[in-house]
C-alpha cells in the first residue's frame, strides 16, 4: 500500500467526519443482542496503515462470517471518533447502507435482502482516523506512541478493558472469536513491526515505507489482535514443548535493551517450561510465543506479550517474587484467556484469577512454601469485596472492573483458587488446573485451533465436581456469587474454642478449618457451620495457622 491511498482517504474522512465522541463510553462486551447474535465472525482481514507521525490509523477491515439467524442487518463497533467512509458486499462488489447511533460504538450493516442460516457473506469496512490514546496502559487503554531512549518511534496497542473497537471495526462481543486473522500493517520502513501469529513476510514500499504481513491460525480475542512497532532488534532460539514438538520463541527488544533483553531471555523458557508441565503444552504452537518489548507495564496478546517491567524481577508482587513475576502473569494468559475465554466478562475472574494464581504456584516452585504464603497474604491485602466476582447477570468490562471492584478479578479469584486447593488436595485440584486447561488429554496434542474454548464459572463447578465427587456448589457460591467474604466467629475458653461460620446468605459453609495446639496441627470439620475443639488448660491456640482458608476471623 502506498501512502498516496491513504493521504487520500484522509482527506476525505476529514472533510464527513462530524461526530462528537466527548461522552462515548469506552467499553467492550454486554448483552448480546439480535443483531450480534445473528451471524458469528470466522475470519477479519485488517490491512492498516498505521502512522506516527500524525497519530492515524486508515485502511480496511473484512470481516468473514455465517448467518446462524434470519437478518437483514448485523452490528459491529468502532469508535465514532473514527470516521467509515463505505462499507462494501465483498461477494458481488456493491456498496452497504449503513447506520451509526451518535455516541453508540455499535453500526448496523443493512443487507438488501434477509439472509438466511448456513450463508455466508463478506463484507469490508473502509475508515480511518485518531483512534484514542491510551491515558494510562494497559489499564486505561488506546493507541500507545512514544519514545525510545533515542528518540526512535515506539508504538502500539492496549486495549482489553476498553474494546478493540477503539482502533479497527470488529464484532465487540467475547463469545464469537474468529479462527483465523490476517494482519497487513504498513509503517514507515525504518521500523519493525511485530504482531500476532506468524510472519508472511514483507513489502517493501517505493516511498519509505513497508508493510508487514502476519497471520493467526488459531481463533483470538479481538483485544488480543495487536502489533508493537520500534527499531527493534530480534533475540530468537527455538523451544521444545512437553510434548516433543518445537516452536519458535522470540524477543522484541530496543537495541539500547539488548543485553538486558539476553539475560531475560532465559527465564521465558523456564516459566513456559513449569506452566506446560502442570497445565498441558503451550496453546500456540502452531503460530509463535512472541514478546514485544513494549512503553508500558504489560498485556498478554496472543502469541506477542507486551512485556515493559524493566526487566526486574518482582515488579508486581516484591519479594516473595524472585522471578520477572509480570511476565510469568502475561505467560499464564496463554492459558487462562487466550485459549480458555470467558462467554460474557461477568466471568473474567477466570482469565485474571486464574492468571494470577500462576505466580503463586511459580513463587512456590522457585523459592518454597513460605514465599508462596506471602504472596497469597499479599493477594489477600488486595481484595475489597465490594460486589461478587462472579456476578450471574451479564457485564461489560466497564462494569466488572469500575467502581473499586477490580482487584477482586485476579486477587479473590486466586485467593479462592488457593483454599479450593486446600479443601481438594494438590491431587485433585492439580487435575482441575489441567482438565479446565485440556478436557481431554488427546487435545493436548492440537494445534489448529479446535482445543480452543470458552468456558463459565460452572463449567469449573462441574468439572471440579466430577474429580471430587462432591457437590462444591456451596463453596462457590460463598466465594464468588457473594461480595462478602466468609466469617468465621471464634470463641476461645480456657479448655474449648467454638467456631461458627457466617457467610452473606446465611446458606451452608462447612469448610474445614487447621487449629494449632501447642505445635500440632488438628484438622476440625464443622457440623452444622459449627466447630469445637477442647484442649487441656493454658494450651496455645491458633487458628489456621497456615493461611489455608480465606476468611474474615472474629475473635470474641
Amino acid at each position: 500500500m502506498a501512502k498516496m491511498k491513504y493521504f487520500y482517504l484522509f482527506i476525505l474522512l476529514s472533510v464527513s467526519y462530524t461526530v462528537q465522541a466527548q461522552d462515548l463510553i469506552y467499553e467492550s462486551g454486554g448483552e448480546l443482542t439480535p443483531e450480534l447474535s445473528s451471524y458469528n465472525v470466522h475470519h477479519y482481514a485488517l490491512d492498516l496503515m498505521i502512522e506516527p507521525a500524525d497519530s492515524t490509523v486508515f485502511g480496511s477491515v473484512e470481516v468473514h462470517f455465517d448467518i446462524v439467524n434470519p437478518t437483514n442487518t448485523i452490528a459491529l463497533a468502532l469508535d465514532p471518533k473514527l470516521s467509515i467512509e463505505k462499507i462494501t458486499d465483498n461477494m458481488n462488489g456493491e456498496s452497504l447502507r449503513y447506520t451509526r447511533g451518535g455516541q453508540n460504538r455499535t453500526f448496523n450493516i443493512w443487507f438488501p435482502e434477509t439472509r438466511q442460516p448456513g450463508e455466508s457473506g463478506v463484507v469490508e469496512i473502509h475508515y480511518g482516523g485518531k483512534p484514542v490514546v491510551a491515558a494510562n496502559p494497559p489499564w486505561d487503554g488506546g493507541m500507545v506512541w512514544d519514545r525510545t531512549p533515542s528518540g526512535e518511534t515506539w508504538a502500539g496497542v492496549a486495549c482489553q478493558t476498553i474494546g478493540a473497537w477503539v482502533w479497527w471495526p470488529n464484532k465487540d462481543h467475547p463469545s464469537d472469536r474468529p479462527d483465523s486473522v490476517a494482519i497487513d500493517i504498513t509503517m514507515p520502513d525504518d521500523l519493525v513491526v511485530a504482531s500476532n501469529g506468524r510472519s508472511r513476510g514483507t513489502t517493501n514500499l517505493e516511498d519509505g515505507y513497508k508493510t508487514w504481513h502476519w497471520f493467526v491460525s488459531t481463533p483470538i480475542n479481538n483485544y488480543n489482535v495487536t502489533f508493537n512497532a520500534a527499531p527493534y532488534e530480534v533475540i530468537t532460539d527455538t523451544y521444545e514443548n512437553v510434548n516433543g514438538g518445537e516452536m519458535e520463541m522470540t524477543f522484541w527488544v530496543l537495541p539500547e535493551f539488548v543485553e538486558e533483553g539476553r539475560q531475560l531471555f532465559p527465564q521465558f523458557a523456564d516459566q513456559m517450561r513449569y506452566l506446560e508441565e502442570i497445565l498441558g503444552p503451550y496453546p500456540f504452537r502452531a503460530d509463535k510465543y512472541g514478546v514485544a518489548h513494549a512503553p508500558y507495564l504489560g498485556m498478554e496478546h496472543q502469541s506477542l506479550i507486551a512485556y515493559g517491567a524493566g526487566f526486574e524481577d518482582g515488579v508486581l508482587f516484591g519479594d516473595p517474587a524472585p522471578f520477572d513475576d509480570l511476565h510469568q502473569h502475561e505467560l499464564a494468559h496463554e492459558w487462562w484467556g487466550n485459549m480458555v475465554t470467558v462467554w460474557d466478562w461477568r466471568d473474567f475472574w477466570i482469565h485474571e484469577g486464574f492468571g494470577t494464581y500462576m505466580q503463586a504456584l511459580y513463587t512456590e516452585h522457585v523459592s518454597g512454601e513460605e514465599n508462596y504464603r506471602a504472596m497469597i497474604r499479599h493477594f489477600e491485602g488486595r481484595i475489597s469485596s465490594v460486589s461478587p466476582t462472579a456476578p450471574l447477570q451479564s457485564m461489560t468490562t466497564r462494569e466488572v472492573t469500575g467502581g473499586g471492584r477490580g482487584g477482586d478479578i485476579y486477587f479473590k479469584g486466586a485467593v479462592f483458587l488457593h483454599t479450593l486447593r486446600f479443601y481438594l488436595g494438590d491431587e485433585i485440584f492439580f487435575e482441575s488446573l489441567r482438565r479446565f486447561a485440556y478436557p481431554d488429554p488427546e487435545m493436548e496434542n492440537i494445534t489448529d485451533g479446535s482445543h480452543m474454548r470458552h468456558a463459565t464459572t460452572d463449567d469449573y463447578l462441574t468439572l471440579v465436581n466430577r474429580l471430587s465427587g462432591e457437590d462444591l456448589s456451596w463453596m462457590f457460591r460463598a466465594y464468588l456469587r457473594e461480595a462478602q467474604v466468609p466469617k468465621l466467629r471464634v470463641e476461645k475458653g480456657e479448655e474449648q474454642v467454638s467456631m461458627k461460620w457466617e457467610t452473606e446468605s446465611g446458606g451452608r459453609f462447612h469448610m474445614p478449618v487447621e487449629v494449632e495446639v501447642d505445635g500440632e496441627i488438628v484438622l476440625v470439620n464443622p457440623e452444622d457451620g459449627v466447630f469445637r475443639l477442647e484442649y487441656e488448660p493454658g494450651a496455645a491456640v491458633t487458628v489456621d495457622p497456615h493461611n489455608r482458608v480465606f476468611m474474615q476471623i472474629a475473635e470474641e
